[in-house]
């Protein structure tokens, strides 16, 4: 038996698609990339030659365990020299020993950007074959086995928004519009020339792309992908992210994830995360009552859930400082801890359709640089444990910025207070994985702390 069958690392799919691939793969590239996404839900990974890749699927592919010790600088938050072992997250990552990349074929995609190359997202192991708890795409599949043990399935569909900039002669990047034309059919054509190379590159990729829209702000554009498995979602905006920086990079654009760039007139970027949970047993929507137009207990339970958490699970949907620039009244993004029927003001949208399938809660906290898997990691935690204990929310709010509701963290390090504190988030992620992210964190807030701001420097320097 090979080492990924030797440790259950595999399964009939994924059997199936690699004798396929191996079968053909030659034909199409001359070298793979096999990436994983780290804590950040950055792709990492190497590239191997093509004749590699029948050893990489049966016996995974090494790399060194500190990738997963990075801050967003990339630097390495922990000492892995040191004797202090207990600071270190885990044995193995003492003296940078290695972890294994394990590929899994069912995402095979050739690239049509680059020549000849192929792409797979892998799953991070130990060399003893053990699962890492680092491993984000793990951990969120280990989370749904909660939800396989109540027979359903998490069903997710996402709305994401990003700022595409045109690089100038001195590499600086310039606006494509003004902003405030939202949905308008003139400005998007003014786009055509980075938004048409982006569509036709996750339309190549398979992705299951719904619409490409130009948003409120300057340069500001929104991108819905159908809903499906969650997991498979949340594979898709890991690809889908580095898919759009790499083709506008090549055609001399800059596409960012990050919230809210420093630019005039800036409207915030938000990731609209629309979910549900089907039966296994017969494909009903169990978050809607019989006949569609109103939750089910069960989905009035999710709702109670999500919010009772949502202060731990902020530093997981909006892991970065940035992040929290976007929390404002009358902005589209939430401010508080708040759910409405049909309103783009509260934190949890229910879109309530006559079609009992069509019946689901979008969370509109979300930072488009979260991490996906534990974005909807964090969801099914909290909506389960609500869902569980039969929990009802209040009322549902018509005028959402403007009620007594908890606020929403005011900052990172507010959200990393909660978030260790919250005992339900730490149990479902593991105490071990907590532990790790908000150090992982902290390191990133130390930095900011010691920098002088833009702001600093025009409030101060001719004042003092």
């Amino acid at each position: 038996m090979s080492f990924v069958e030797r440790h259950g690392l595999t399964d009939d799919d994924r059997s199936d698609a690699a004798r396929t691939l191996l079968a053909s793969v030659a034909d199409s590239v001359d070298v793979v990339r096999l990436s994983f996404v780290d804590t950040h839900g950055i792709l990492r990974g190497k590239t191997i030659a093509v004749g590699e890749l029948e050893a990489a699927l049966s016996r995974g592919w090494g790399f060194p365990s500190s990738m997963l010790l990075k801050d967003t600088s990339h630097t390495t938050v922990y000492n892995v020299f040191g004797a202090d072992a207990a600071k270190v997250p885990d044995a193995d990552f003492l003296g940078v020993g290695d972890l294994l990349m394990i590929p899994d074929a069912t995402t095979f995609r050739v690239l049509p950007w680059a020549e000849r190359t192929g792409w797979m997202l892998c799953d991070v192991v130990k060399k003893t074959g053990e699962v890492s708890p680092f491993c984000t795409r793990s951990l969120y599949r280990r989370v749904c086995g909660e939800l396989g043990e109540l027979g359903w399935d998490h069903t997710v569909g996402i709305e994401i928004e990003f700022h595409v900039f045109r690089i100038d002669d001195d590499g600086n990047p310039v606006v494509l519009n003004d902003g405030y034309q939202y949905l308008t059919e003139q400005r998007f054509d003014d786009l055509e020339a980075v938004l048409e190379p982006i569509r036709r590159g996750v339309s190549e990729l398979d992705l299951p792309l719904r619409s490409i829209e130009v948003e409120f702000g300057p340069s500001q554009v929104e991108l819905t992908l159908a809903h499906g498995d969650g997991e498979r979602v949340a594979d898709d905006v890991a690809l889908l992210r580095s898919a759009i920086k790499q083709i506008c990079r090549r055609i001399g654009y800059h596409a960012t994830f990050m919230c809210r760039p420093q630019v005039d007139n800036v409207m915030s970027s938000g990731w609209h995360l629309h979910q549900s949970f089907r039966s296994r047993a017969d494909g009903s929507n169990v978050l809607s009552a019989d006949g569609g137009g109103r939750l089910s207990d069960i989905g009035l339970g999710f709702v109670a859930g999500i919010l009772d958490h949502a202060r731990g699970a902020t530093a997981l949907t909006n892991p970065t400082i940035n992040s929290y620039r976007r929390f404002r009244p009358n902005s589209l993004a939430p401010d508080r801890i708040a759910w409405g029927v049909d309103s783009r003001a509260a934190m949890v949208r229910a879109i309530l359709d006559d079609e009992p399938q069509s019946v689901r809660l979008e969370n509109r906290v979300g930072d488009p640089a979260a991490n996906p898997y534990l974005y909807l990691a964090s969801q099914v935690i909290s909506g389960v444990d609500g869902m569980r204990n039969k929990a009802v929310p209040a009322e549902p709010s018509t005028a959402a910025y403007e009620i007594d509701a908890p606020r929403l963290p005011a900052g990172l390090a507010d959200a990393l207070e909660h978030l260790e504190q919250d005992s339900l988030l730490r149990r479902g992620l593991g105490d071990a994985f907590v532990e790790y992210f908000v150090h992982i964190k902290r390191a990133e807030l130390a930095r900011f702390d010691l920098e002088v701001t833009a702001w600093e420097q025009r409030e101060y320097f001719e004042l003092f």
